[in-house]
């Protein structure tokens, strides 16, 4: 949570959110009972879930929960779309922290776990899960909220399934930052037609022609049959990430970082880099000589000349005028990317092989099953608080109001007002 609501507050600030406001402001709809994190505004609850969320995945930094199978790919960004309604509709009932709690586990858990039974052919052939499945989680976590009865949460996840959309085709542009703000308010806006009556099909995902069908043509139902046993959230888990671009390069990204640090080398003693994956990472990092900074968010070329020339890679070195550097584009032309042949038997889905060749005759090698903030690797809460700070001092937020959204969320359960949160993290001058 805390995670989401500091990428909100940066991600307000980049130009897809500034263009989702225009467009939700030219409506007319500026004031209501919902905050919009980072600024100073207000709106309905399902324009502050799409902003909100679109504004959480604005710069790639959002956790992921991976696919449960090491053969399959394609993890799901499911916190931002569920605690953009889940927060939205709190603000508006006057939720209690609790009650937010269980609204966003039961949300993130239908995500995720449709997400680990839906045919694979879902992702492979194009659709977005983040878009597509996420919408599921937030009308369950929008229909908790507003106490709406079993046969209506039903009703709810029936609309769902006719709203829920996106493609991956859009990665690396504006269009797929919104893809969790759509789903966000694709949640609202079920929840509240069945809360008046809207009635849908019985079994509109696993029906003969229903979402499963007709969108990865079936599922495992034996996946859904164990929701919350265990939970998503703790297994596979939630990977918060360490670096504000896409998951899949992060292995590389931590095992680079981490021969840098115990050889001693840097970006100008580099002959050449290797880096080989799985082949469907090589056919989803689809941006080999990135033009754009949201390319670049998905291109391993990028990702490892970024480490291996600043030995870093925040918010800030994400620019545009970073990646126009000529070091930069040098280093991008020495990084190798492939598929190997076979997996491992022990490998993961996110397995990288990285072979490092120096100028001074040394080659390196690592193999990289995990990345920094994995189930495997995990961030603390004291980590989680200091990539929020990062996050709120590159966005020009006042310290105080950071460090009192960080003690609101450290005891949220406990709060009878959890829009009190998203209060804290408005802008000054407007903040209740």
């Amino acid at each position: 949570m805390l995670d989401c609501i500091g990428l909100a507050i940066a991600g307000a600030r980049t130009e897809a959110a500034r263009i989702a406001r225009d467009h939700v402001a030219a409506l007319g709809l500026a004031g209501g009972t919902a905050t919009l994190l980072g600024t100073a505004g207000r709106t309905a609850p399902r324009f502050a879930a799409l902003l909100n969320a679109a504004a959480m995945h604005a710069d790639n930094f959002d956790d992921t929960n991976p696919q449960a199978a090491a053969e399959r790919n394609g993890g799901i960004h499911a916190t931002a779309p569920v605690l953009a309604a889940a927060l939205a509709v709190a603000e508006e009932r006057a939720a209690s922290g609790r009650e937010l709690a269980a609204a966003l586990h039961a949300g993130i858990e239908i995500a995720c776990r449709i997400n680990h039974a839906i045919d694979p052919r879902h992702y492979r052939g194009g659709f977005h899960a983040t878009a597509t499945l996420s919408t599921f989680g937030a009308a369950a976590a929008a229909a908790k909220l507003c106490g709406l009865e079993r046969a209506a949460i039903g009703h709810a996840l029936a609309f769902a399934a006719s709203a829920a959309g996106g493609v991956r085709q859009n990665f690396g542009s504006m269009v797929e930052i919104l893809h969790p703000g759509l789903a966000a308010e694709a949640g609202i806006v079920a929840a509240d037609l069945a809360a008046r009556g809207l009635v849908g099909a019985e079994d509109a995902l696993g029906g003969k022609v229903g979402y499963f069908a007709a969108a990865g043509g079936g599922f495992d139902p034996a996946i859904l049959e164990r929701m919350g046993a265990p939970w998503a959230i703790l297994d596979p888990g939630m990977w918060i990430k360490p670096f504000p671009n896409g998951a899949l390069t992060h292995p590389a990204m931590t095992g680079l970082l981490a021969l840098r640090r115990e050889h001693g080398f840097d970006g100008g003693d580099i002959l050449s880099i290797s880096a080989r994956t799985n082949r469907r990472v090589l056919e989803t990092l689809i941006h080999h000589d990135p033009k754009t900074v949201m390319e670049a968010r998905f291109s391993m070329q990028f990702a490892l000349a970024l480490v291996a020339v600043e030995g870093r890679a925040g918010l800030a070195e994400f620019t545009a005028e970073t990646l126009a550097r000529p070091d930069i584009r040098r280093a991008m032309e020495r990084v190798r990317f492939a598929a190997y042949d076979a997996p491992g038997a022990d490998f993961t889905n996110m397995t990288t092989l990285l072979d490092v060749e120096l100028a001074d005759g040394r080659r390196l090698e690592r193999r990289c099953d995990w990345a920094q903030g994995s189930t495997h690797a995990p961030m603390s809460f004291a980590d989680a608080c200091e990539k929020f700070r990062h996050c709120t001092a590159f966005a020009g937020f006042p310290p105080q109001s950071a460090e009192a959204a960080i003690e609101a969320v450290g005891e949220f359960e406990s709060l009878d007002d959890a829009g009190r949160i998203a209060r804290i993290c408005q802008t000054a001058g407007q903040r209740q």
